[in-house]
C-alpha cells in the first residue's frame, strides 16, 4: 500500500506565500510523474503543476510565474511552493503520484488534500 501525505495548508492575505509538502511511504519500487491538483468549491478538480522524476515540470497557465514545484527523490517528497497568492487559488489541494508500488503494479494514489484559503 502507498500513503500520501500533504502538509502546509492554511489562510493567506492575498500576496502572500505558502509552501505546500507532500511526503510518499509505503511499499513501491520508484515513484514516476508527481503532481499538486486543487478542486475550487463548486468546481472540478483541475491540474496545478506536475514534475517528472528527472525534475522537468510542467504548470497550468493560472499560476505561471507564481508557483514552483520542486520534489526530493531521496526524502519521497514533493514540494510545491506558491507565491503572490489570490482568492482565486482557494481550494483543496490534493498531492498525486505515479507509483511502482510493490503489491497494485503501475498505479495513481493520492492524498487526502490540504485546505488553502486565500483572503482578499
Amino acid at each position: 500500500q502507498v500513503q500520501l501525505q500533504e502538509f502546509g495548508g492554511g489562510l493567506v492575505q492575498a500576496g502572500g506565500s505558502l509552501r505546500l509538502s507532500c511526503k510518499a511511504s509505503g511499499s513501491f519500487f520508484s515513484i514516476n510523474a508527481m503532481g499538486w491538483y486543487r478542486q475550487p468549491p463548486g468546481k472540478q478538480r483541475e491540474l496545478v503543476a506536475a514534475i517528472t522524476s528527472g525534475g522537468r515540470a510542467n504548470y497550468a497557465d493560472s499560476v505561471k510565474g507564481r508557483f514552483t514545484i520542486s520534489r526530493d527523490n531521496a526524502e519521497n517528497t514533493v514540494y510545491l511552493q506558491m507565491n503572490s497568492l489570490k482568492p482565486e487559488d482557494t481550494a483543496v489541494y490534493y498531492c498525486n503520484g505515479n507509483f511502482d508500488a510493490v503489491v497494485a503494479g503501475t498505479k495513481d494514489y493520492w492524498g487526502r488534500g490540504t485546505q488553502v484559503t486565500v483572503s482578499s
